[in-house]
């Protein structure tokens, strides 16, 4: 309910448009997705930009809170990627498998469908199958956790609850169109790959794979590769080239020493944030944590 109130008055808040949408919002559950986040980010948003860019889209929750004119939506993770490009082209066929997950839902029925990425058919699943099985799965695993093994095999176990919305055919509706209405261009690819064709005034926005606050406390599993610290420094160089090109650049990331270190130089600005965090194994640390919002200094939007 709240996030819908949030949806709602973020509508009345935007310049009026024939294509705005509240029903359009992530259509999975993410760890680390932005939904909680919205209201604090959108105090550091650029107050003007061009062309939209979300190397990292996840589930979406700023996509689709911003809802931009021009976009490139980009992530490494395939069955995520397929699940856009579904939801874009096909999705009567995609509601269709997923009312009949929904109807066969059971732990037995879950972990026959969690098993075919084991299986050498599942290369032969279509786009659509891969896409509904996937949102099934997210809907019904164990607090909705997007989690592959080493060998990229889907491996959350059931999460038994009374009656899951599988796929909401308003939401997915209103996907559809934002996706076919805007000029939405949808990757999968790296990062630095993903942000080459950006210019002048264009706004980025980065949501990397967390850098761990503790040993124990990485969660970059949603990808068979890592994301270290290799990786954070190579993005915080893209983050300079981007900055030099004249883009709006803003990071979410963890509140580390490392993060902190990593840009503090003169380019940015580091602000600190509270986020809540709904998954997590342990229900007691789901309350909120300090997080970071850096951005290369830029005007940001008025409240």
């Amino acid at each position: 309910m709240k996030d819908k109130v949030i949806l709602n008055s973020t509508a009345n808040r935007i310049k009026k448009s024939n294509y705005y949408n509240p029903l359009a919002q992530p259509f999975l559950k993410w760890a680390g997705g932005k939904r909680k986040l919205i209201l604090t980010i959108k105090k550091y948003l650029p107050k003007n930009y061009n062309k939209y860019y979300e190397p990292f889209v996840g589930a979406g929750a700023v996509l689709f809170y911003l809802q931009p004119r021009k976009t490139l939506i980009n992530d490494t993770n395939w069955e995520l990627i397929n699940c856009y490009h579904v939801i874009k082209e096909n999705p009567e066929e995609l509601l269709k498998l997923c009312q009949r997950h929904q109807e066969n839902n059971s732990k037995e029925y879950y972990y026959k469908l969690r098993e075919k990425d084991r299986d050498s058919s599942f290369k032969n699943l279509s786009s659509v199958e891969r896409a509904a099985r996937i949102i099934y799965l997210n809907k019904t695993c164990f607090n909705g956790l997007f989690r592959v093994n080493s060998h990229g095999q889907f491996n959350v176990p059931y999460g038994d609850y009374s009656n899951p919305v599988i796929a909401d055919s308003s939401v997915i509706m209103a996907v559809n169109k934002f996706l076919n209405q805007k000029s939405v261009e949808i990757c999968k690819d790296d990062f630095q790959n993903a942000v080459t064709s950006a210019k002048k005034g264009d706004f980025i926005y980065f949501d990397p794979p967390y850098h761990p606050i503790s040993n124990t406390s990485s969660f970059t599993g949603y990808n068979i590769n890592g994301f270290g610290e290799k990786e954070q420094e190579r993005l915080k160089l893209v983050c300079d080239q981007l900055s030099d090109r004249g883009c709006y650049v803003l990071v979410s990331n963890s509140d580390t020493p490392f993060i902190r270190e990593l840009y503090g130089d003169y380019r940015y600005k580091i602000e600190e944030v509270k986020a809540g965090r709904a998954i997590n194994a342990v229900g007691s640390k789901r309350g909120k944590i300090g997080e970071l919002l850096i951005h290369n200094q830029y005007e940001c939007k008025s409240v």
